[in-house]
C-alpha cells in the first residue's frame, strides 16, 4: 500500500479498512458491518481500558436488555420526539404480533431509569453510578461508513444519579477527565471539548458536551459525549428519593457515551500513514512480529526454530508477540505487518542467531534506527520502544491537530478556512436557540456546522460582532466540516 493519507484520504481509508482486515462491508444489510479479528482484538484491549477508568471514578458495571418498550420509550416526550425516526421496532415474535411494539435500543436511557426508580429509594442509594458495554442500533438517515457512522455501533453508556445539582454539574467535568485520560492520554487522540448549541442538545438534556477530533480530510468526527440530564428523566421515570426531612426529591442525572466502535475509526485514521495503520503499543493486537530471514540456500527450519525461541521468551515476558514464518519473502512481510499497524518488527537472520541477538525496529522507524538487542535485553528493549513509540505518534497527532485549529473574523475569512479543514473559531452571537438561524446560514453556504463553544468556557469577545449577523458577539464559536 502506498497511498497519501492527506491528499486521498477517501481512497486510502477504503483501502485500509479492507487490506488491513478491519471490517468487512459484504453483509447484506444495508449500514451494517462485519468486524473482523484484527479490529475487534483492539476495541477489546479499548473497552478494558474504558470500564478500568469508569470503575476507577466508581462505576460498576450492569448489563441492561436490548429491547425496550414503546411505553417507556414515551415517558420523556423530547426524548422520544428525537429519536423516533431513528428507532428500530420488533413488531413479531415469531409468526404472531406483539401486543406492544419493542424498540431496538437506540441509546438506553428509558430501559435503565425505569430499574432506577425501583432502586433509588433514599440518600442512601446516592450516588448510584452504572455502565454497560453493549450495543445500540440507530437508523441512520445520512451516509453510513464504517466505523464513523454506521446503524449498528459499540459502546459504554455510564448513566448516574445524584442528590444534587452540583454532584451531577461535577460528573459532566468527571467526564470530561475520563476522557482525556483515555482518548488523549493512552490512545494519542487530540480533541477540544464543547459544549453544544442550545440547538444540537441530546433529546431531553438540559446540556450536551462532547469531545470533537479532527480527520485527516480537516472533518470532525465526535468522540465521546456527556448530557446533563437535570431532572428532566427523573421526574418523567419518578427516579426520586426520600431526603433528610422525609421530602420526596427527583435526582439529578448525566449520561456519558464513549463509541468504542468510532474511537478505533479515529485511533487509525489520526496515526496511521501512507503505509497503514499504527497501532499504539499498548492497544496493538500484536505488539510486536517477528521475521526470520533464512540465508540463501537453506530451508529457512534452523532460523525459524531460533526465532520461536525468541518468541517463546517474549510471549513469557507478557509481549503479544507473533512469528511469521510463511513462504512470502522478508520484503512482503514487513509491507504486510507495517500495514497491519504492529509497533514493533523483529529481524533475524544468520548474524543474529550467531551472536544470540534480535535486529529491532519500531513501526514508525527509518532503516538507519534498526537497533541490534541481545536476548537478555529484547523484553525490555521492545516495552521501551513500546513507550516511545506511544509519546511519538501522540505528539505527531497533537501538532497537526494544533495546526489545524484556525480563526476568522469575517464570513469570507470562515470560508477560506473551511476550505482548508479543520476547527475555526469566530465570534458569534451565542448557543441560545435565538441564534439558530445564523447557525443555519453557515451550513447553507459553507457545509460547516457550528459546533458549540470550549468548555471550560472561554473568557466572551470584547467588542467583537457576530461573524453572521453582525449583532454583538456573545461568545467563541467554533465551526467545522463534520462526519
Amino acid at each position: 500500500m502506498n497511498i497519501s493519507k492527506e491528499k486521498d484520504f477517501s481512497n486510502w481509508f477504503n483501502t485500509v479498512i479492507s487490506e488491513a482486515e478491519l471490517c468487512d462491508l459484504r453483509y447484506n444489510v444495508k449500514g451494517f458491518v462485519v468486524f473482523r479479528p484484527w479490529s475487534v482484538k483492539t476495541m477489546k484491549l479499548m473497552y478494558a481500558a474504558y470500564e478500568k477508568e469508569l470503575e476507577k471514578y466508581g462505576h460498576e458495571p450492569a448489563l441492561f436488555p436490548a429491547l425496550i418498550p414503546e411505553r417507556n420509550f414515551k415517558i420523556e416526550g423530547e426524548h422520544v420526539e428525537g429519536f423516533a425516526p431513528q428507532v428500530f421496532w420488533v413488531e413479531k415474535a415469531g409468526e404472531n404480533a406483539l401486543e406492544e411494539r419493542l424498540a431496538m435500543r437506540p441509546t438506553s436511557e428509558t430501559a435503565m431509569y425505569q430499574m432506577y426508580s425501583l432502586w433509588i429509594r433514599g440518600a442512601v442509594d446516592l450516588p448510584l453510578k452504572i455502565y454497560h458495554s453493549a450495543q445500540v442500533w440507530r437508523y441512520e438517515t445520512k451516509a453510513t461508513k464504517p466505523f464513523f457512522r454506521s446503524r449498528e455501533f459499540h459502546w459504554i453508556e455510564a448513566h448516574d444519579a445524584f442528590a444534587t445539582e452540583k454532584e451531577a454539574r461535577a460528573q459532566v467535568d468527571e467526564d470530561m477527565k475520563m476522557t482525556e485520560e483515555v482518548l488523549h492520554a493512552q490512545l494519542g487522540i487530540p480533541f477540544i471539548f464543547f459544549q453544544r448549541p442550545e440547538w444540537d442538545k441530546f433529546p431531553g438534556a438540559v446540556h450536551t458536551f462532547a469531545a470533537d477530533t479532527l480527520m485527516p480530510d480537516g472533518k470532525v468526527l465526535q468522540l465521546p459525549s456527556t448530557h446533563l440530564l437535570g431532572q428532566n428523566f427523573s421526574k418523567a421515570f419518578d427516579v426520586s428519593f426520600q431526603n433528610e426531612k422525609e421530602q420526596k426529591e427527583f435526582v439529578w442525572q448525566t449520561c456519558y457515551g464513549p463509541a468504542i466502535s468510532r474511537i478505533y475509526g479515529a485511533l487509525f485514521c489520526v496515526h496511521g500513514d501512507d503505509r497503514g495503520i499504527v497501532m499504539p503499543y499498548d492497544f496493538a493486537p500484536v505488539q510486536a512480529v517477528i521475521v526470520p530471514i533464512p540465508a540463501k540456500g537453506t530451508d529457512g527450519s534452523e532460523i525459524n526454530e531460533y526465532g520461536k525461541k525468541i518468541e517463546s521468551i517474549l510471549r513469557d515476558a507478557g509481549i503479544r508477540v507473533k512469528i511469521d514464518v510463511s513462504q512470502n519473502t522478508p520484503g512482503f512481510k514487513y509491507n504486510y505487518w507495517e500495514l497491519k499497524g504492529i509497533p514493533i518488527r523483529i529481524e533475524i537472520g544468520g548474524r543474529e542467531m550467531e551472536q544470540a541477538k534480535a535486529t529491532m525496529i519500531a513501526r514508525d522507524g527509518k532503516k538507519e534506527d534498526k537497533k541490534l538487542v541481545g536476548m537478555d535485553e529484547l523484553s525490555k528493549a521492545i516495552k521501551d520502544e513500546g513507550k516511545r513509540l506511544n509519546s511519538r505518534i501522540k505528539g505527531r497527532a497533537d501538532l497537526v491537530f494544533s495546526k489545524s485549529l484556525h480563526e476568522a473574523k469575517t464570513i469570507d475569512a470562515l470560508e477560506e478556512k473551511l476550505k482548508i479543514g479543520g476547527l475555526v473559531r469566530v465570534p458569534f452571537c451565542s448557543m441560545e436557540k435565538s441564534s439558530k438561524k445564523c447557525a443555519d446560514d453557515i451550513k447553507e453556504k459553507f457545509a460547516g456546522d457550528v459546533r458549540g463553544i470550549k468548555y471550560p468556557h472561554e473568557s466572551a469577545p470584547s467588542g467583537e460582532k457576530c461573524i453572521v449577523c453582525g449583532e454583538k458577539a456573545g461568545c467563541f464559536a467554533y465551526v467545522a466540516r463534520q462526519y
